[in-house]
């Protein structure tokens, strides 16, 4: 395959690791755009307010879900809180839920429930390893109170958010070599630091990777809402290594898109700006526009970007890691410049309103075979 000069591809439809449709009238919105983006099975975040921490709570989102749009595939998980207890791990595992994601307190959307001491988990993590359910990690840590002052050297470096994904780090190494069978996902990998630390793992620890981040950097969502998201998009060099993580990893990343939607009134016109990015219409087709790009600037090469990297970066790779099959059989047909994101997704009955990112622009389109 030709990859710069291939005008359709076909794939199988994708696997997307990692998806916020929300509730309420947001996720009648954005729920029906899975598909439209090339997607016929995710993993669902379970950040809701209040945060999803029961197998009953988990199991009727569930079901809204397929209400909504039931011709996808929904992985669900719980939201580590201090509620949940091994007990609660062994009930979702009989239940089919899929695993637990992990948010440090107060670092993104609707974490102010999240984790504030990871060894009090413990025991939950070893019920996890045992019973062989998926920890999923949000890998940053808070950032530094501002009225806070280091005034010596042997003060802590301070975290913003351009550094909380590095100093997470240690934690992800911690909990494998406490844990080494219990299958870990760092999500959103955002620097060459975070893919180099999932790289001296086992093969029991992979990552995902965004679409967003394949192709932003720091100077990009300064200056735009709509590309703001934690974590923030970092440097040229990060998102080059992001770009060859997808080619030459081996398995160990595959697509998680963080869509992540918010009303517009969120991303504008509030005093603090909403976090997220909201990819989920046109998921596979940004993705390939990323690795387009990324052999225009001779980041990749022709030959890197193939069939097989295609299928298993948007799909296989991500099933592999959480033992799950495509049971569809389902192909989709992507064609050059054939689509184009919206300026604004909008629904009859429906009064929230969300700006896709890269909104107005062609990308490629996408057609169910």
């Amino acid at each position: 395959m030709n990859f710069t000069k291939a005008a359709e591809i076909e794939l199988p439809a994708a696997f997307d690791a990692h998806v916020h449709l929300r509730d309420g009238e947001m996720s009648q919105l954005v729920t029906p755009t899975i598909r439209h983006g090339g997607v016929n099975q995710v993993y669902v975040m379970p950040n809701l307010v209040p945060p999803v921490t029961t197998v009953k709570q988990c199991l009727e989102y569930r079901d809204r879900l397929r209400a909504i749009e039931p011709n996808v595939d929904y992985l669900m998980s719980l939201y580590l809180h201090e509620t949940i207890t091994p007990g609660t791990i062994r009930e979702a595992k009989k239940a089919g839920i899929t695993g637990v994601k992990s948010y440090p307190a107060g670092v993104t959307t609707n974490s102010s429930s999240g984790v504030v001491d990871y060894a009090t988990f413990y025991p939950v993590f070893s019920e996890m390893e045992k019973v062989d359910m998926i920890l999923n990690l949000h890998g940053e840590v808070p950032s530094t109170p501002a009225h806070s002052h280091t005034s010596s050297a042997k003060d802590a470096t301070a975290i913003t958010i351009l550094n909380a994904e590095p100093a997470f780090l240690p934690t992800l190494l911690t909990l494998h070599s406490k844990f080494p069978k219990l299958r870990i996902i760092l999500e959103h990998c955002s620097t060459a630091v975070a893919l180099e630390t999932v790289r001296k793992c086992g093969p029991t620890v992979a990552g995902t990777i965004t679409a967003h981040h394949l192709s932003l950097i720091i100077d990009d969502w300064a200056g735009d809402p709509f590309a703001f998201c934690k974590p923030v998009a970092k440097t040229p060099e990060d998102r080059d290594a992001l770009l060859r993580a997808v080619v030459r990893s081996q398995g160990r990343f595959f697509l998680g898109t963080d869509s992540a939607p918010h009303a517009s009134t969120k991303k504008r016109g509030e005093d603090k700006i909403a976090a997220g990015v909201f990819t989920q219409p046109n998921a596979v087709a940004l993705v390939l526009d990323a690795l387009q790009v990324g052999i225009e600037r001779g980041v990749l090469k022709e030959g890197d970007v193939t069939k097989e990297v295609l299928e298993g970066f948007l799909g296989g790779w991500g099933r592999a890691f959480y033992g799950v099959k495509e049971g569809k059989g389902e192909t989709i047909v992507l064609r050059r410049s054939a689509g184009k994101v919206v300026n604004v997704l909008k629904k009859d009955g429906v009064s929230v309103e969300v700006v896709p990112f890269r909104r107005g622009e062609v990308t490629w389109g996408v057609e169910w075979k």
